[in-house]
């Protein structure tokens, strides 16, 4: 991201000797303390035990970032679910949003004044499935190119206003994500309205290879074994002789389910197995979306038509990031195993500014390298209760995400990072290992 783009992104233009653009709290202690411009970072960790993390305990309401309370309380409900046939192809308006990937099953905010789109999205509310097409958008080789993979998201709030100035129209939207579809084509209106010919892509069902081949007697008369780890099938006669005795294995689906919740409270030892999602498709995507990996590795997740491949590819990205870097100038920021859950949908979700740029947004609590940049802000918060200040790499100068500092001292965490993902590169030791993951390349196509 240019340096040039990121105060139009925040929207905020905040005066550097300005005392009042800081955060107002009774004491004044939490300004003093965030009011480090271009401050060294990793010296403000000093103090923190290596791998250590604040109190589990949190006052901090976990449902309001994912709800998007700092958008208002007065959007309109709209009811209702539309489910598309697989393999069914229609023609969808598409939003094409820059480092913003929308998965299935989550919640994508947008908030727009250019009037094309504002009229679009109205059509959208007023349509009968409500649905548009989500695709990822980048800037390759002086002209902007679209990912082919894309997902449908339903509208479920709106808020229409107008300026009374300018007379402006803006909405505000959340919509979830739906399905996910390839993208077959495209037209551009007269109106600028991109419209996308698309196709639903199912979710394949993988059996077991030996199926049908398997001859009803396998494993007759073995013995038992570990109960804990194996179902245990024997029948007997009427005089309690055992007749075959056949161990049924765990289904590898469970097996890599498990495993997957494993690896993710090495993330964050708070995290709660049994509040993910008990369902292997549903738990894919949680996956996909909570990765903070770089657009081409979620690309690659999201094009995958079964769930239990999708798992065992993010396992293996999983097992080998231990890292998050810089993107420009490849510096290491964070650790994996810093990430933790500031919302109620995990600690990797996409939030919108004033100026109607999004960006998916992950929480850590330790970040090395980093410098801040101005004064810290409550303004249009993500996280209400905590003023944000701009963090930017110590070398490169590169626009990282920001610094959340509590504005109340009974708040849990005291301090925490977003980082935008488009930020950050994943750490991936021995790519060589795993070619199919390192070197797959998404196709993306000219808009």
């Amino acid at each position: 991201m240019a340096e040039e783009d990121i105060l139009p992104l925040l929207a905020i233009n905040i005066p550097p000797d300005d005392d009042d653009s800081s955060d107002s709290n009774s004491d004044g202690s939490h300004a003093e303390e965030m009011d480090e411009n271009m401050a060294d970072e990793e010296d403000d960790d000093d103090d923190d035990v290596e791998g250590a993390k604040p109190s589990e305990s949190r006052s901090f309401d976990q449902a309001l970032p994912s709800s998007h309370s700092y958008l208002g309380t007065d959007l309109e409900e709209i009811s209702g679910r539309t489910i598309l046939d697989d393999d069914m192809e229609i023609e969808l308006p598409l939003v094409t949003l820059p480092g913003t990937i929308l998965v299935p099953g989550h919640i994508i905010p947008l908030y727009s004044h250019n009037q094309h789109e504002v009229a679009m999205l109205k059509g959208v509310v007023d349509s009968p499935h409500k649905t548009f097409g989500v695709v990822a958008l980048r800037y390759e080789e002086h002209r902007h190119v679209i990912a082919s993979i894309g997902t449908t998201a339903e509208i479920y709030s709106v808020k229409n206003e107008m300026h009374e100035g300018s007379g402006i129209s803006t909405i505000t939207v959340l919509a979830q994500g739906r399905q996910r579809f390839e993208l077959v084509n495209y037209r551009r209106t007269i109106t600028g309205v991109l419209l996308g010919q698309v196709k639903i892509l199912p979710e394949t069902e993988l059996g077991d290879m030996l199926e049908g081949i398997r001859p009803p007697m396998h494993c007759r008369l073995c013995s038992p074994g570990n109960e804990d780890e194996e179902d245990v099938k024997v029948a007997m006669d009427k005089q309690g002789r055992i007749l075959s005795c056949v161990r049924m294995r765990p289904k590898r689906k469970e097996l890599l389910m498990k495993r997957i919740k494993m690896e993710l409270q090495k993330w964050d030892v708070t995290l709660q197995p049994n509040k993910l999602p008990s369902d292997c498709t549903k738990l894919s995507y949680w996956v996909t979306q909570n990765l903070p990996v770089n657009d081409t590795l979620k690309l690659h997740l999201l094009s995958i038509n079964s769930a239990v491949q999708r798992l065992r590819c993010a396992l293996g990205i999983m097992e080998k990031c231990s890292v998050l870097c810089c993107h420009r100038c490849t510096r290491e920021v964070t650790s994996m195993s810093s990430m933790f859950s500031m919302s109620v949908s995990g600690p990797l979700s996409a939030y919108v500014n004033p100026g109607g740029h999004v960006h998916e947004t992950v929480t850590v609590h330790h970040v090395k390298n980093l410098s801040l940049y101005g004064r810290p802000s409550t303004e249009h918060s993500w996280f209400p209760g905590y003023a944000w200040t701009i963090a930017q790499c110590k070398r490169c100068s590169n626009h990282m995400g920001w610094k959340f500092t509590a504005t109340r001292k009974d708040l849990q965490p005291q301090k925490f990072w977003g980082l935008c993902r488009t930020s950050l590169a994943p750490g991936i030791s021995d790519p060589d290992e795993n070619p199919d993951v390192a070197s797959w390349t998404p196709r993306y196509t000219s808009v």
